[in-house]
């Protein structure tokens, strides 16, 4: 046993656990230091303080530990704790918050040892250490040098839409006592590992649990034989094996092959290494271009490597091109890219009675299952087709998690641990490794793209024509939909009068790609906006000028053939907001690159979007807010709150927020920037029915919002073949917009971004300015230094959240946040979101000014690190 001091108090810790971490997680109750990298010390979010300085707990073995002294953030001083979550919560200095437990250790650090003298350079180089996925570090550094100085901003609740306040739960998630799933430990309960694919592409010729179930602690072993109901799940398409069984084929390393499940995670994990596995090894089908000609099916019992076409076409492309005055010839390439969310997929599933009489041997057996994910209606309805029981009997109960950016829509181990659950009627929870995460879940989509563009003599653009081939790995996610909204959104926010589009999703055997904030429109806008600078050199006017005199206006005709309405308002407003700053930087010799980009809120397209929400009036005095979102950092539960107090003037002190799939209120998977413009409708419609009805407490009133009057591509394309066009179609409901400016220093390192962004309006401004300012890192990421490459054999290169390259602290340049609100008719208060929009301009606009400084053109993303680029042999 090791002895050492915690909090203050003496304890006594096994020594078998292989650190620090582990001890205090699994053994001692202490839950403010979180795992996000499978202890290998690149996250920072398990800081402690030992002996009085910050130190990873993941790389701090039991041995180190005896006789030392052990402070974590329920041993601080409960002032101190108190100023430091007022200090975070009031700069906004967090969303998702797994990681800023472990930032603000690191601040009583810094500041214990340095006092009002640190410096934001300092405390921007110590915090180095240390991830943040969302922040972008700015509103970070603003909490670290309030603390220093003592200068503490006044905590603010937020009031009505529009209003700046504190996130809702921000100061519990700032200090982690905010439990995320893998925080939460019932009594009895088992923990479950997986067990892998060693192949891409392999027949399973046999499966031997044997050595595993030999295991002192294992409580079971699980295979595809054992799934009672439907064997694959999917967001669209039901297309992704939940376990590869005996006699199926690997299609991608991510592949599941076993689920073991034991007393401890530890003892799992080893055991699940334990398990045989025979394999008769394929060939990888690892070229995007190859696979959709090939005959031969990359993925197990999927007919043909083509997942998705979509096309259409404006005018005569061809014509227009050859008479234009300047034109360009270009093809691009972007890369895979990885989420990097904080939080490891983690699910919680707890057996439980369902139906008259449900007790302890009553009513018919059911689950409980605490889920991550991003739509917690989906994973109930798979769960329940999986185990082959009715939906009733399964309850999804939304924990906030850490951090998503579409990486966590799909299921990922939701399936197994219930599966586990269901068979051993014994709560089990499984958190996946950080290496299992990298492996298994949906990446950004790597998209080849061809651009042919032309314009007349002064500017104006005549055509474009594009052809795109997106590798989407083996299972559908929403593959599809990202190509298709690369198609759709292949001219920017640009009026152009000829227009040919073809985007091929394709089905390959590495990583599987699917959603990822952007969604198709950050791929195509790099290369829209690459062609677009260079007509502009050859005309001879600025980047800023060729913008002018194309940005999309209300009645102008954009991209499929949708006529635009006055919310389009906010791309000339954002271009002319962010003039100032371009011409400050031509004027004072910086090399200076703009992007102009627009994404669409919602899902359009011809889907039928619908949200409910709930107003329940307790006789306490409290007001249940009960909606459908997943809160992932974004702010949606603030978003819902300050509609509440706007619509009912109540205070935000008498709220609940609460996401409930007790009732069906389903909306989905929380995606598209769509939380925001539908939660703000479903509310405001419940608050209405409240009002009308006379807040009678103990009533749920319902409200709901839809949008049910988009047309798809295909429908499109389908009507205008059938010699029925579809006048003036509508592809999506609602757009946001947003410009970018960047500055290099003379090294050629990025020295400042003015970000203008129309969010149509900023129901909380200062969570909006986070939401702009961790994009733009985001974005910076993507393009110049971030990359998920696989090999020829589909196995990722990149292993670690180091290897990512994700920009540090004392990287990230400064950001100036300027919000537009061109308000979107029809939408409620005008909201369009800013989540997605928030990164489309950034690759242009680096590209642009890379190009001033060095003379050179960049076609490949990203641009800086070429390790991290695709293969340029696997694209032939």
């Amino acid at each position: 046993m090791s002895k050492f001091v915690l909090n203050g108090e003496q304890v006594t810790a096994r020594d078998d656990h292989p650190h620090l971490l582990a001890a205090l997680r699994d053994e001692l109750g202490i839950t403010s230091a979180k795992d996000g990298c499978s202890p290998t010390g690149q996250c920072g979010c398990c800081t402690v303080l030992i002996g009085g300085k910050a130190r990873v707990s993941c790389q701090t073995s039991m041995e180190k530990i005896d006789g030392g002294e052990v402070t974590t953030l329920e041993g601080f001083d409960p002032a101190e704790v108190q100023r430091m979550a007022d200090a975070f919560a009031a700069c906004g200095a967090l969303q998702c918050g797994f990681c800023t437990p472990g930032i603000v250790v690191r601040t009583k650090a810094l500041i214990d040892k340095n006092g009002a003298d640190l410096t934001r350079e300092q405390a921007s180089r110590h915090l180095g250490a240390h991830l943040c996925r969302c922040t972008g570090y700015i509103k970070v550094l603003d909490a670290v040098e309030a603390l220093a100085q003592d200068n503490i901003p006044v905590v603010v609740q937020p009031r009505g839409v529009g209003s700046r306040g504190i996130k809702y739960e921000g100061r519990e998630l700032s200090i982690g006592i905010r439990d995320f799933i893998d925080d939460m430990n019932p009594e009895g309960c088992l923990h479950g590992a997986l067990r892998l694919a060693d192949h891409a592409r392999a027949d399973i010729t046999s499966i031997d649990a044997s050595a595993a179930l030999a295991v002192d602690g294992v409580r079971g072993v699980f295979t595809a034989a054992d799934i009672p109901g439907v064997k694959r799940v999917g967001i669209i398409h039901k297309d992704w094996p939940i376990m590869i069984p005996v006699g199926g084929r690997t299609s991608y390393l991510g592949d599941v092959l076993a689920v073991v499940v034991a007393d401890t995670r530890q003892i799992a994990r080893a055991a699940a290494e334990l398990v045989a596995v025979e394999y008769e090894v394929h060939e990888p089908m690892v070229d995007p271009v190859r696979v959709i000609n090939s005959s031969e099916p990359a993925v197990w019992e999927l007919d043909g490597n083509i997942l998705s076409t979509s096309t259409y076409t404006r005018g005569d492309a061809d014509a227009a091109l050859a008479s234009s005055s300047f034109t360009v010839s270009e093809t691009f390439q972007t890369q895979r890219i990885e989420h990097a969310f904080l939080e490891p997929e983690s699910t919680l599933a707890v057996p439980t009675r369902v139906g008259a009489g449900a007790g302890v041997g009553e009513g018919e057996p059911g689950l409980y299952v605490y889920s991550g994910g991003q739509g917690i209606w989906d994973d109930r309805n798979d769960i329940a087709a999986m185990l082959d029981i009715d939906t009733s009997r399964v309850t999804t109960e939304l924990v906030s998690n850490g951090g998503a950016f579409g990486g966590k829509e799909d299921m990922s181990n939701q399936a197994h641990t219930a599966l586990a659950a269901w068979h051993l009627e014994a709560p089990v929870k499984i958190t996946l490794s950080r290496e299992e995460s990298l492996l298994m879940h949906p990446k950004r989509h790597p998209i080849r793209m061809q651009y042919d563009a032309g314009c007349d003599a002064d500017g104006k653009l005549t055509a474009i024509k594009v052809r795109m081939i997106g590798d989407s790995g083996p299972y559908a996610s929403v593959g599809m939909k990202v190509l298709e909204r690369a198609a759709g959104h292949a001219t920017g926010p640009y009026a152009v009068g000829n227009v040919d589009v073809e985007a091929i999703a394709a089905r390959t055997n590495n990583s599987v790609c699917g959603a990822f904030r952007g969604f198709g429109a950050n791929q195509a806008q790099f290369a829209m906006e690459g062609v677009l600078d260079r007509l502009a050199e050859q005309v001879g006017i600025s980047g800023w000028e060729i913008r002018d005199r194309n940005v999309v206006m209300p009645g102008d005709t954009w991209g499929p053939g949708q006529v635009m309405d006055d919310g389009c308002k906010g791309a000339r407003q954002c271009l002319d907001a962010v003039k100032p700053a371009y011409d400050a930087a031509v004027a004072a010799g910086k090399s200076v690159g703009l992007g102009l980009g627009l994404k669409n809120s919602g899902l359009g397209n011809g889907f039928k979007e619908i949200a409910k929400a709930v107003v329940h009036f307790r006789a306490d005095g409290r007001v249940e807010i009960r909606h459908c979102w997943t809160e992932m950092g974004q702010g949606i539960h603030t978003v819902v709150m300050q509609v509440a107090i706007e619509e009912l003037g109540i205070e935000a002190e008498q709220i609940d927020v609460i996401v409930d799939s007790t009732r069906e209120l389903g909306a989905g998977q929380t995606t598209g920037s769509r939380g925001t413009l539908m939660g703000a409708g479903s509310v405001k419609a419940a608050c209405e029915a409240a009002i009308a009805g006379g807040r009678e407490v103990g009533v749920d009133y319902e409200g709901e919002y839809r949008v049910d009057w988009t047309s798809s591509l295909g429908e499109i394309a389908a009507a205008k073949a059938a010699g029925k066009p579809i006048e003036n179609p509508i592809i999506h409901s609602t757009f946001g917009y947003a410009a970018q400016v960047v500055v290099l220093a003379e090294d050629g390192t990025v020295e400042n971004i003015t970000a203008a962004h129309d969010v149509g309006r900023a129901v909380n401004p200062m969570l909006c300015e986070g939401q702009i300012e961790g994009s733009v890192h985001m974005g910076l990421g993507y393009a110049m230094t971030e990359g998920f490459p696989c090999d020829e054999t589909g196995r990722p290169t990149n292993t670690t959240l180091k290897s990512l390259d994700i920009i540090r602290p004392k990287d990230m340049p400064t950001v100036d946040v300027i919000l537009v609100e061109a308000a979107q008719p029809n939408s409620p208060y005008g909201i369009k979101g800013v989540g997605e929009i928030g990164l489309v301009p950034t690759a242009g606009a680096v590209a642009a000014a890379l190009r001033q400084h060095s003379g050179t053109w960049h076609n490949e993303l990203p641009m800086i690190n070429e390790s991290n680029r695709e293969r340029a042999s696997a694209w032939t």
